[in-house]
């Protein structure tokens, strides 16, 4: 089941916020300072090409460093991708097929907002107590 999900997911909206996600990565990865914030970006974009049968957990040993990096990312490139999400969502969520995926989107929303600190697992491995 996750593989059709992630397959119609793919088609009906996930190559385009895949595709967001590479662009935001490559224009912070321009300089120094912003690699981290474009590593983050194309974990993220990952996420998003394939997000069922996976789940994005906080880390226990981030610190303070995330939370300074998340409001620099939210600044830079989560405000405009976490409304990709949304509007891609509500437009998923008209059809009662495109539901579940209007769902997914709106599970991405809190990870394109604030991605440093988290880490991206299956569902297996959350479930397991990673």
């Amino acid at each position: 089941m996750k593989t059709i999900l992630n397959l119609i997911w793919l088609i009906f909206g996930g190559i385009w916020l895949f595709l967001g996600y590479v662009v935001a990565g490559a224009i912070l990865c321009i300089t120094i300072i912003g690699i981290p914030f474009g590593i983050a970006a194309f974990r993220i974009a990952v996420y998003a090409l394939w997000p069922f049968g996976r789940a994005a957990v906080e880390r226990r040993d981030a610190g303070a460093g995330s939370l300074i990096g998340n409001v620099l990312w939210v600044i830079l490139a989560g405000w405009w991708l976490a409304l990709g999400h949304l509007f891609t969502g509500i437009a998923q969520c008209i059809t009662i097929i495109g539901i579940p995926l209007g769902l997914a989107n709106f599970k991405l929303i809190p990870i394109s907002l604030t991605p440093l600190g988290r880490e991206i697992v299956s569902t297996e491995q959350q479930f397991a107590g990673w």
